[in-house]
């Protein structure tokens, strides 16, 4: 083996010729930027010297990577002498403390540009204060960790290393990193795209758009591939763990560190470079205009004036002056000077520099700052109609079709993910053997973040920006967390999966808010529950589906480490399929509600939504159980599906448990298609009923019995839980008017339940042991449960005045409320003909309440 420096091995070549080729293209980036800034638009800004120092910190990475070619990175630990060791490690801690200042400084850059917009509105603009403080604050704790990886610091660079010291596997470092980096990634990437995407542009304008944001796409793809890898070692790691054999300080010789780092470094490096170069691009349109002008102008749009969407472009009048001006532009001649503040539209030039004559911006918040209650219609690059000619509460069964369709596909999507990531949550619960107790604290941070996040993200979005807003929002948060668990998995990190599966209910609880009121108030209101169930049961069908492909994608074989590893790559398919989920919500035109109407739709000539009882509303009343009742159903519900594994085995060990319980999700699914079919002829205060009191006789019967009676029990518990989550909400939210949103909330948050009880159940499970009936004896917990909630059914139809507001009616003008004994055929012929006339007598007081409304607010 030869000791010459000059004689690279492996794949150092390829790693050093790489770095040095994108370090030169940042440089030439940089340096255009800044004869553009100088020289043209003769200011140099905030985001001018971030970049610089971003620019500066990469030089470093470059450097301190050809340093380790030098010394053995690219080649395997056994190819590298024992008196390069220390070198070499000395190039690798350079390399990581200055990874993270990096991005960050890129980042900010980007950021500070972003925030320089004058026409930003106040979402954009604190949007982008919290991307910059998660940017920062995150960045320099990694950046710390990074730093005092040893103790002594020293011992990082070390060979071999002090007997005294500890240091945390750098595996573990760069893979908690990626989280953080990512989610930046695609933030910077989609923050500016709801205000482009708002107004038209000359074709070439979009197209620099297009490649703009391209490079910015690319930037988030780098960052995968650079962990891609890593992935050897991250086997190695997890054999370890799965061994009962890994030290958090395994050498670098045991993981071959410099053979599998060097690509991941090439990739850092090329991931810092492009964004420094994606930073740069919008700064280098007056270098441009200057130089080549016609690039920024398609053929006959000398001026490149842009028009707000529905507008048609205003007749241009140029004075001598302007003309002048116009002649001065296309020769590529600026003095400089500052015509006015940049719109959004010229968002690839910089703050100061307006080189094409101020754009004529309609904005259609300003055009539309009455209060009309409908929606404005807004086109989005001229294709998509975000106009929403009626209210949510108005639509009639066919126009409720799309609106439906298009949030029972999200009902789908989000039951199948859950079951995805449960799969795969359980398999790496067994991979760094965690005890029950950690698996509940798990299971229980789950259902937290449902307690949060309804309350402190769900109640602001619903109130402020209304239900559509929620999808996007709730999905971002939800793919965030998913996100985490791709590196919480290989880390195995007790601490990483609470805070992974809080974030992602946190998410989830936020959709939730949003989506069960949205297919309750759309369209007639007699048919809520039906709908509702409809959907809920499309939601169960995604549950039972995934689990089934996980098993057979990810687990065909023994579980071992490396298969383990596999599943990373679902979970990162399941974050940026999510993130993109989100994008398409944001576009996808669906109606609205004010409170003015909710309250307007809540009326009825029979006054049941006014009534009380010894002074209080009755509405209240019935939230207040609704509520409580909520909460047990969740917290029954998870007691059963937590306790169902163990009970099986208890009672039935040669039986698959993975089988029966795709059987049960299965049971559970169809009570929920078969409840929106009784729907129609049996009023839901009594189906609620009836499935309660079901449970609690079939759940008391399964701690009795064991073989296939108990099985045939428990199942049947499975089914006549199913519709309950459904039935509760709707009937809960009936008649609460304007006061529809705050009642979801409540609802929502109540799903906290199945952080309460689940943790009891496992606790008899374990202490009585499988010899003493533990799973057995544990179902007491739902059975009690159970019971309680029943006092929400007992109340609806023991009450007259709660059984008013909540039975549907065919007709909100009537007094009173059909039977329900009549056929079904009957009153769906009496459906369109009962719902128009009643909104055509309604409607003209709808409108005086609302005007009313209207005029007190004023």
């Amino acid at each position: 083996m030869s000791d010459n420096h000059d004689h690279f091995q492996g794949r150092s070549p390829a790693v050093l010729s790489v770095t040095l080729l994108f370090a030169t293209l940042s440089t030439i980036f940089v340096a255009l930027r800044l004869i553009s800034r100088a020289a043209i638009v003769k200011k140099v800004a905030i985001d001018d010297y971030f970049i610089v120092l971003a620019w500066l910190i990469a030089a470093g990475i470059t450097s301190a990577i050809c340093y380790g070619c030098a010394w053995g990175l690219g080649r395997h630990e056994t190819s590298i002498p024992p008196d390069w060791q220390e070198n070499l490690r000395k190039a690798d801690y350079a390399f990581s403390i200055m990874y993270q200042p990096a991005l960050m400084a890129f980042k900010t850059s980007i950021l500070a540009f972003y925030l320089s917009l004058p026409t930003m509105n106040r979402q954009f603009k604190w949007a982008c204060i919290t991307t910059l403080f998660a940017v920062n604050a995150g960045g320099l704790a990694l950046c710390l960790v990074t730093v005092f990886q040893c103790s002594p610091v020293g011992a990082a660079f070390q060979v071999p290393e002090p007997a005294n010291s500890h240091c945390t596997d750098v595996i573990t470092i760069y893979l908690s990193s990626v989280p953080l980096n990512m989610i930046t990634d695609l933030a910077l990437l989609f923050l500016p795209m709801p205000l482009l995407t708002e107004l038209r542009l000359p074709r070439k304008q979009k197209i620099i758009l297009i490649i703009t944001f391209s490079f910015g796409a690319f930037v988030t793809i780098v960052d995968v591939i650079r962990i891609v890898y890593l992935q050897s070692a991250a086997q190695t790691r997890l054999r370890e763990i799965f061994d009962g054999t890994h030290n958090t300080s395994s050498s670098t010789e045991h993981t071959d560190f410099s053979w599998y780092a060097a690509l991941s470094y090439m990739w850092s490096a090329i991931e810092v470079n492009v964004g420094i170069m994606v930073a740069c691009v919008p700064a280098l349109k007056p270098l441009v205009s200057r130089f080549l002008p016609h690039m920024l102008r398609d053929r006959g749009d000398a001026r490149g004036s842009f028009e707000a969407p529905g507008k048609a472009p205003s007749p241009l009048h140029l004075s001598a002056p302007e003309a002048e001006n116009e002649a001065r532009e296309d020769s590529g001649v600026s003095d400089g000077a500052d015509d006015g503040p940049m719109g959004m539209l010229d968002f690839l030039t910089t703050p100061e520099m307006t080189e094409l004559p101020m754009a004529t911006q309609t904005m259609t918040r300003q055009a539309n700052s009455s209060r009309d209650t409908r929606r404005p219609s807004v086109n989005f690059f001229d294709f998509v109609d975000m106009g929403n000619k009626k209210s949510l509460v108005e639509l009639s069964v066919r126009e409720s079709v799309f609106p439906i369709a298009m949030v029972t596909v999200l009902f789908f999507i989000w039951g199948f993910e859950y079951g995805l990531l449960d799969v795969l949550n359980q398999q790496f619960q067994r991979v760094a053997h965690m005890t029950p107790t950690q698996s509940t604290g798990i299971h229980s941070a789950y259902w937290v973040g449902y307690f949060f996040g309804p309350i402190l993200v769900g109640r602001l979005v619903l109130k402020h920006w209304g239900f559509k807003a929620c999808y996007p929002v709730g999905l971002a948060i939800y793919g965030c967390g998913t996100l985490i668990f791709w590196p919480a998995a290989v880390l195995t990190s007790f601490p990483a999966f609470i805070i992974t599966n809080f974030i992602v209910a946190f998410g989830l609880s936020i959709l939730e808010v949003s989506a069960n009121p949205f297919i309750i108030l759309c369209g007639p209101t007699e048919y809520s529950e039906i709908r509702l169930n409809f959907s809920q049961g499309v939601q169960a069908i995604g549950s039972v589906v995934a689990p089934l492909i996980a098993e057979k994608a990810f687990f065909r074989q023994s579980l071992h480490a490396p298969s383990l590893v596999d599943t990373q790559w679902a979970y990162l398919g399941i974050s940026l399929f999510t993130i993109s989920l989100a994008v398409a919500y944001y576009y996808i035109p669906l109606p609205e509600v004010s409170d003015v109407e909710l309250a307007n739709a809540a009326e009825r000539l029979d006054g049941a939504n006014h009534a009380k009882i010894r002074g209080y509303s009755v509405i209240w009343l019935t939230l207040a159980v609704g509520v409580f009742a909520q909460f047990c159903y969740v917290g029954a519900q998870e007691v059963n599906g937590t306790t169902f594994d163990a009970y099986l085995t208890l009672i039935a060990p040669t039986r698959n448990t993975a089988n029966y319980m795709a059987i049960a999700h299965t049971a559970f699914a169809v009570s929920r298609f078969m409840a929106a079919g009784l729907g129609f002829w049996v009023k839901p205060r009594v189906l609620i009923l009836t499935c309660f009191l079901a449970c609690i006789v079939f759940e008391a019967l399964a701690m009795n019995f064991s073989g296939d009676t108990g099985t045939a029990m428990i199942m049947l518990v499975f089914f006549f839980e199913g519709p309950l989550f459904s039935l509760i909400f709707a009937q809960a939210l009936r008649g609460m008017g304007r006061y529809t949103k705050i009642a979801s909330v409540c609802i929502t948050a109540a799903a906290s339940g199945g952080a309460v009880f689940s943790p009891i159940s496992n606790h008899l499970t374990n202490t009585r042991g499988s010899g003493g009936g533990g799973a057995m004896f544990a179902l007491v917990v739902g059975t009690a449960v159970f019971a309680a909630g029943t006092l929400f059914p007992l109340w609806l139809n023991g009450s007259p005045q709660a059984r008013k507001q909540c039975d549907p009616v065919m007709n909100s003008s009537s007094a009173s409320a059909p039977t329900a004994a009549g056929p079904a055929s009957e009153k769906a012929s009496g459906l369109f003909a009962s719902l128009h006339v009643g909104r055509q007598r309604g409607g003209e007081g709808r409108r005086s309440v609302e005007s009313k409304e209207e005029s007190g607010n004023e």
